[in-house]
């Protein structure tokens, strides 16, 4: 099977998974809407030629090119990355920062995370996998305090009481007025 293939078969597994998690949390259209732009030529060749089954390809490409493309692309449209809320800052010396995520994003972003570390790790996935990529990781993150709280919460409550509880909860005191 070539590579554009499995490339669009773990594109359509990722946005299935992120749907039905968005599904249960009440994010209907966002789950349907979710990572289109992958679709698009400039996200899925580079996705087809750097395909690996393991990580994102645009690590590959980052690595091979010195940036990727396909993220650079990607993160600019579509609401549920932390990348599309940095701006300048308002106050002070107007350095980048984060601005403060709306909640239906942050719900989303966990569900993109959760996904992605379930098509990564394939049968080896565990509930902590997304906080400890994400503890990996958040060093170099521009994030809003607020939104990197809310997001970690959930993050550690999947690890401790797993995505029933998360999901339930999420629904009821994340979105609650969000919707």
């Amino acid at each position: 099977m070539n590579k554009a293939w499995r490339h669009l078969r773990t594109i359509q597994h990722h946005r299935r998974l992120v749907r039905q998690h968005c599904f249960q949390i009440g994010l209907y259209r966002q789950g349907l809407m979710h990572d289109l732009s992958k679709y698009s030529p400039v996200e899925f060749r580079v996705g087809a030629k750097y395909f690996q089954g393991t990580q994102s390809p645009n690590n590959i490409e980052r690595r091979e090119k010195g940036y990727s493309s396909a993220w650079l692309h990607h993160k600019g449209r579509n609401k549920h990355h932390l990348e599309y809320w940095i701006d300048y800052d308002v106050h002070g010396d107007h350095k980048m920062c984060g601005m403060k995520m709306p909640a239906r994003y942050v719900a989303e972003m966990f569900c993109d995370r959760l996904a992605a570390s379930k098509v990564y790790r394939g049968g080896k996935y565990r509930e902590t996998d997304p906080i400890e990529y994400y503890e990996h990781s958040r060093d170099h993150y521009i994030i809003h305090p607020e939104t990197a709280a809310l997001l970690e919460k959930l993050l550690r409550m999947v690890a401790e009481k797993g995505e029933k509880a998360t999901f339930a909860y999420i629904r009821r005191e994340v979105l609650h007025n969000d919707r």
